[in-house]
């Protein structure tokens, strides 16, 4: 999405049924001893939250014009929490997701695929670039019962210094940065971006981060 600062813009079936179903509301919830040890998933090292400038700044076009189409994808409850507590069985689901839909999605320019400079959409022909990726992730995970409101699509400037989009999970152990350039779920301070601005938890409001520079990533990309 190399056109993200410059001007931005029938669902599909997701390959994975399960995550329509209720039982995946229980990664939510805090695990207790007894279950804590029928879990594969191992919880990341404790990180840290990224601090906003506390200025609000205009959300990019394509973002705008998607809140406009797609209203109850934008739809944030300030009754939500805007954290989430990470569980095994939680983290297990965000990194399932982010690399199911990593492998879901075909890559494919917004000129390429509707000619023009950004469009922001849900890939529902399986074609999308970096931000379709990150909302159909978002979508997925709303559904499987994360609050939206911890779910934050964030702009960045990645390795190459090229306007990027991901989205940023805030949790009760730190910030965690889903990605369709790798499938690892990494804390934001490891991903080598430079994060410029990111949602606030209205949906509708963006805040400025200042410009944060992280250190290169050591995890492989795919």
């Amino acid at each position: 999405m190399r056109e993200f600062l410059l001007g931005r813009s029938k669902a599909w079936s997701f390959l994975i049924r399960w995550l329509h179903s209720t039982a995946f509301a229980l990664a939510l919830l805090p695990v207790s001893g007894g279950s804590e040890a029928q879990t594969t998933a191992v919880l990341p090292s404790r990180s840290s939250s990224l601090a906003t400038k506390h200025h609000a700044v205009t959300p990019v076009p394509g973002w705008i014009r998607f809140c406009k189409r797609r209203p109850e994808e934008c739809t944030v409850s300030s009754a939500e929490p805007a954290t989430i507590t990470l569980t095994p069985p939680a983290w297990d689901m965000l990194t399932r997701v982010n690399s199911e839909v990593n492998a879901a999605i075909r890559p494919m320019t917004d000129h390429e695929h509707w000619g023009v400079v950004d469009r922001w959409d849900l890939a529902e022909d399986g074609y999308g670039d970096c931000e379709d990726y990150q909302l159909v992730k978002r979508q997925h995970l709303v559904e499987a019962g994360f609050p939206r409101r911890a779910l934050r699509m964030t702009a960045v400037l990645d390795e190459d210094g090229e306007a990027h989009a991901v989205m940023m999970v805030r949790t009760d152990r730190g910030d965690f940065i889903l990605d369709n350039k790798r499938d690892a779920v990494l804390p934001w301070r490891r991903t080598g971006y430079i994060y410029l601005q990111r949602e606030v938890g209205t949906g509708s409001t963006w805040v400025s981060l200042g410009g944060a520079f992280t250190s290169p990533v050591a995890t492989a990309g795919r």
